[in-house]
């Protein structure tokens, strides 16, 4: 698919590069943008929002024309294939699997066939690619997961969900980092903060990370 550029506002424009979700079409994503943080172009930009397959970048009008930043743009997006992949950046995030901090845990093992044993190991075995952050401060859309995990949503999604929740829907597994309302199926916890206003860094996670759970005990998770 060819490259668009779309506007989106007086200050904004938009590099979307595929309709699907891909591993690839993301890696053109994230590529672009370190492109332009590492570039003289990053002094005229107030902000980028990657999404699974586009990039959108809010930048100053008053210092860079709509123009000159189109084809600047599109110069670096198409020098893209030749920088090389990025290093792997693997956020270790700890998880009690189960019980009362993963209450469907359960319904999603009946529902693909397992063991609640399978689904702790398959769900943990694997390095999931941040594809994007969204809904609240921090949440994790994550790509990767084992298709033998794959659980529709809640048929009624709860009001009240706790802060670190690891949930599953679809094909798509994230965590919740605060409490807020949502339709996942929930398989476990984690004690970390993946949101915190009072850290210098809020938000652990960026899109590009990689996120590898780990199963840890109750003890581990109260002392932790």
């Amino acid at each position: 698919m060819e490259t668009k550029y779309l506007l989106a506002g007086d200050k904004s424009i938009v590099v979307e590069f595929g309709d699907i979700i891909d591993e690839e079409i993301n890696r053109k994503v994230i590529n672009l943008m370190k492109s332009i943080e590492k570039s003289s172009l990053s002094d005229y930009i107030y902000e980028m929002i990657p999404t699974y397959r586009s990039l959108m970048i809010i930048y100053n009008p008053l210092k860079i024309a709509f123009n000159n930043l189109i084809n600047t743009v599109k110069d670096m997006e198409s020098n893209l294939e030749i920088l090389e992949k990025h290093e792997k950046n693997i956020v270790k995030v700890p998880v009690l699997y189960g019980n009362d901090f993963g209450p469907d845990i359960e319904t999603v093992a009946k529902h693909n066939g397992l063991k609640i044993e399978d689904v702790i190991k398959l769900h943990s075995e694997a390095e999931y690619l941040v594809y994007m952050l969204g809904f609240t401060p921090g949440f994790t859309y994550l790509g990767g997961m084992n298709n033998k995990l794959e659980t529709p949503r809640l048929a009624n999604p709860r009001v009240k969900i706790p802060e670190g929740s690891v949930g599953i829907a679809g094909k798509q597994t994230g965590v919740y980092p605060i409490e807020s309302p949502g339709g996942w199926q929930l398989i476990g916890r984690t004690p970390i903060k993946l949101y915190d206003p009072k850290r210098e860094n809020p938000i652990l996670l960026k899109a590009g990370d990689y996120v590898k759970f780990i199963p840890i005990t109750k003890d581990e998770f109260n002392n932790f």
